[in-house]
C-alpha cells in the first residue's frame, strides 16, 4: 500500500470511541475492563494511578502492557486481582472476569476467585513467598485453600507443578525455603504457585526483572509453554519492549494512568501511530543498528499523577504538538479506531501520522 493509500484508509477509519472506552467487549474475551479508574487520596491530592482504561483479552491469548515506570500498569494488575486496600482506594469502572464483576464485589467473592481463577506472578519473587515456610508448604496451602484434598495429594500436586516448571529434583526441593533458590528458580515456584489451581487468567509482573538474559530467556519460554499448556489468558507487564515482542499477541501502551495506543503486537511494532509509541521503540537497542547509532531516548520525565496536565498528558514531552495547536494543552484526545483493531488516544491527524511515520520514524526504527 502507498503512503497515501495507507493515510486516506487510516483517515476513513478514523472514528471516536470515548474518552477510555472500546464499546462492546469483543464475543470471545474472558477478562473485559472498561474505563477502570483507580484513584488514591493523598494529603497532597487524588493520585489518579489509572485514569480511563479498557482493554479486552480472550483466554489462550497474551496481551502486554507496557509504559514507563508510574504509567499505571502495577497498579492495574492490583486492581484486577482485588489487592488494593479499600479504605485506600477510589475505583470506578468495570473489570468483568468470564461474566463476574470484580469492581465493587464482596472481598469475600474476590478471594475465592484469587488464585482459582485468576493468578499472579510478582516481580520479586522472594518478598512475595514467605520465607518462614518452606516452598512446597507454600504450594501445598494454595492448593488446599480451593481443592478440598488431603495433604498427601496437595504435596504430590506440590512436586508435578515444581517439574513441570523445570525445578530439578523437585521431590528434594519442595521442602527447601524460597532463600536456598536462585533467582530464576524463585521465579519458577512462583510461577508453579500461580498455575497450581489451574487458573484462567495469569498475571506477570515485570516476569524477568533482576534476571540474566539466559534465565530471561528460559522463563518467557516456560510462561509461553504453560499457557499453551493451560488455555490461559496471560497480561504481561512490563518497560521492556524485547519482552513483550517474544510474548505479547496484543499490546496496549498505558501513559499517566491511560491506554494511549491499543493494537496487535504485529500492528505496534510494524506501524505504530502515538508519539510516545515512537519514543518507546526509538529508545529500545537494536542489534541491526549501527554500534556507533545513539539511542533516542524521549525528552523529559513522566507527569506527577496528582497534576497530570490538562489536555494530553503526553504533550510537554511531544515533539509533534505544534502539528496540533492548543488542543494538546486544553482537550483530553479521545481513544480512537484507527484500523482493523487499532486504537489510538492522539489529536494528530491522519495525513500528519502517516508524514511524520514516513518521513521521520520509519527510517530510524
Amino acid at each position: 500500500m502507498t503512503a497515501s493509500a495507507a493515510s486516506a484508509a487510516s483517515a476513513a477509519a478514523d472514528s471516536p470511541v470515548g474518552l477510555g472506552g472500546l464499546g462492546a467487549p469483543a464475543p470471545d474475551a474472558f477478562l473485559s475492563v472498561r474505563d477502570l479508574q483507580v484513584h488514591f487520596p493523598t494529603d497532597d491530592g487524588v493520585v489518579k494511578s489509572v485514569d480511563g482504561l479498557s482493554f479486552d483479552l480472550a483466554r489462550g491469548r497474551t496481551l502486554g502492557i507496557v509504559g514507563e515506570s508510574g504509567s499505571g500498569k502495577s497498579v492495574t494488575s492490583m486492581a484486577i486481582m482485588g489487592l488494593h486496600r479499600p479504605d485506600t482506594v477510589r475505583m470506578n469502572g468495570s473489570i468483568d472476569l468470564g461474566g463476574t464483576e470484580l469492581v465493587g464485589a464482596a472481598p469475600e467473592l474476590v478471594r475465592s476467585l484469587r488464585g482459582k481463577r485468576m493468578a499472579m506472578i510478582f516481580q520479586d519473587p522472594l518478598s512475595a513467598m514467605h520465607p518462614f515456610y518452606t516452598v512446597g508448604a507454600q504450594i501445598i496451602e494454595a492448593y488446599q485453600v480451593h481443592n478440598d484434598v488431603p495433604k498427601k495429594v496437595a504435596r504430590a500436586h506440590a512436586i508435578d507443578m515444581l517439574g513441570r516448571v523445570g525445578i530439578p529434583q523437585p521431590a528434594k526441593r519442595v521442602d527447601d525455603y524460597p532463600h536456598q533458590f536462585s533467582g530464576g528458580m524463585r521465579q519458577r515456584a512462583m510461577i508453579a504457585m500461580a498455575l497450581s489451581c489451574d487458573p484462567d487468567l495469569l498475571i506477570a509482573d515485570e516476569p524477568t526483572t533482576a534476571l540474566d538474559v539466559t534465565v530471561q530467556a528460559q522463563i518467557l519460554d516456560l510462561i509461553r509453554d504453560l499457557q499453551r499448556d493451560f488455555n490461559a489468558a496471560v497480561i504481561v507487564i512490563t518497560h521492556d519492549l524485547g519482552v513483550v515482542a517474544e510474548l505479547a499477541d496484543d499490546i496496549l501502551v498505558m501513559y499517566a494512568g491511560r491506554s494511549v495506543e491499543y493494537s496487535s503486537a504485529d500492528e505496534i511494532f510494524r506501524r505504530p501511530q502515538h508519539p510516545y509509541t515512537w519514543g518507546l521503540l526509538g529508545s529500545m537497542p537494536r542489534l541491526d543498528r549501527e554500534p556507533t547509532d545513539r539511542l533516542m531516548p524521549i525528552k523529559g520525565t513522566p507527569p506527577s499523577l496528582i497534576q497530570v496536565p490538562k489536555g494530553c498528558p503526553f504533550n510537554p514531552r511531544c515533539n509533534y504538538r505544534e502539528l496540533v495547536g492548543e488542543a494538546c494543552t486544553t482537550q483530553r484526545p479521545p481513544f480512537r479506531s484507527v484500523g482493523d483493531f487499532h486504537h489510538l488516544a492522539c489529536h494528530l491527524e491522519s495525513a500528519d501520522r502517516q508524514k511524520v511515520w514516513a518521513t521521520e520514524i520509519e527510517p530510524t526504527l
